[in-house]
């Protein structure tokens, strides 16, 4: 099988449990380094799949680098290849297929009990997973649904946490967290948890709690959301 193809933004925002996942399912991937200058690829022929990380910076900011993903993720679904999107990259491709990124209510940083939406699609897609899990967060902004997605996800600070679009799927939430992702964000962002003023941003301290628990919970949530994903990829 052709590789899926990793973008990451930022070097502490790698892909994660989705990498651990798709080795577990013998899937190559390329990981593309935006944050290390490698360009944005042009040609989807080696791919059979894209998948976008999270990143500091916002879908609405002159980056060279942010119109060519949006264009490649149009081009993707014109060519029926899966898009995956966390975080950042749930913003990408709701902002590439007609969406809009926005600032969110209040800013999410650490553990938040999000909840499948009661309608077909969500419940099936999540099969028998918990109608609400935590799930991880560090986001101030959210996108609105590009037309003709659905919502599968919402939570008490961000109405948009998940969508799916036919075999397209983007995420506010964090659900490729490792326990070293986590120490290492929240070491780098001790500044914007310390000068947060939220009621869902939570301690480094809080973070941990249970934090291994919690963690293979969370992976075992995203595996049923990644292996729905590879029903779609590319041959």
């Amino acid at each position: 099988m052709k590789p899926v193809a990793i973008f990451r933004h930022s070097p502490t925002e790698g892909p994660g449990y989705f990498a651990t996942f798709l080795t577990q399912h013998n899937i190559p991937l390329e990981l593309i380094k935006i944050d290390a200058g490698t360009p944005v690829p042009t040609d989807l022929s080696a791919y059979s799949g894209l998948v976008f990380m999270g990143g500091p910076m916002s879908v609405n900011d002159d980056l060279p680098w942010i119109a060519p993903e949006l264009s490649l993720i149009r081009e993707a679904v014109r060519q029926d290849i899966p898009v995956l999107g966390h975080c950042l990259g749930g913003q990408l491709i709701a902002k590439a297929l007609g969406g809009m990124v926005t600032k969110n209510p209040v800013k999410e940083i650490g553990w938040g009990e999000v909840s499948v939406v009661d309608q077909p699609v969500a419940r099936a897609l999540f099969g028998d997973a918990p109608a609400k899990f935590l799930s991880f967060h560090w986001h101030g902004e959210t996108f609105s649904l590009p037309p003709g997605a659905t919502r599968i996800l919402e939570s008490p600070y961000c109405a948009n946490q998940a969508y799916v679009l036919g075999k397209h799927l983007g995420m506010q939430c964090h659900v490729e967290m490792t326990r070293k992702m986590i120490e290492t964000w929240c070491a780098v962002g001790q500044q914007e948890i310390a000068e947060a003023q939220s009621p869902a941003v939570q301690t480094a301290a809080q973070m941990a709690i249970d934090m291994d628990a919690r963690v293979a919970a969370l992976n075992a949530v995203a595996a049923q959301l990644y292996t729905h994903w590879l029903q779609g990829l590319k041959a």
